[in-house]
């Protein structure tokens, strides 16, 4: 497979998967050109080319977790709304069905990176528990072990502070629960 066939096949998962680990857009897109650079340059010593998805998503969680421990930044929120800026005028249809999407993925920002990570690879970008074990380092029973605590938390997370309700246009959509002062 030749690099643009690749860039074409993994470049929008990859750019997710980076702009959820560093939470910062202009450095994501910084880290994707990296892992096309890497992955150019070293392409030739895959064996396996069956393991090419895993390969590029561990390429990515490696530049990733360098560039946040050389730079020592503090990992912060992604904003929607930032995200729609950069995207251009999103069409209503398209807003109502990732509405409820956008609810869980903030919600599961607040995961310490130990259950984000697996939730996101395997829930969202549908890696199995091996391969998720390759890309992140780990045991493939202490994958399954956090992608279920992982879920044990979002759901707690999701019932303490959304409620799931159906819109004026009939759309079910996630809403913070009120927060009441003692007064």
């Amino acid at each position: 497979m030749e690099l643009l066939e690749i860039h074409d096949r993994y470049y929008e998962r990859v750019t997710r998967f980076i702009a959820s680990l560093v939470r910062d857009d202009w450095a994501a897109d910084d880290l994707v050109q990296e892992v096309f650079i890497k992955i150019d340059r070293h392409i030739h010593s895959l064996k396996d080319r069956t393991k090419l998805g895993p390969w590029i998503f561990k390429i990515a969680y490696h530049i990733s977790m360098d560039y946040l421990k050389n730079k020592h930044t503090q990992l912060y929120k992604q904003s929607s709304e930032l995200s729609n800026q950069r995207s251009g005028i999103q069409i209503e249809k398209k807003m109502e069905q990732h509405q409820m999407g956008q609810c869980v993925r903030q919600k599961v920002e607040l995961l310490p990176d130990t259950y984000r990570l697996p939730l996101i690879l395997f829930d969202i970008e549908g890696f199995s528990h091996k391969e998720i074990s390759g890309i992140l380092g780990i045991t493939e029973e202490n994958t399954k072990i956090r992608l279920h605590r992982a879920r044990k938390e979002l759901k707690k997370i999701l019932e303490k502070e959304c409620s799931f309700e159906k819109d004026e246009r009939d759309v079910f959509v996630c809403l913070p629960k009120m927060k009441f002062s003692g007064r």
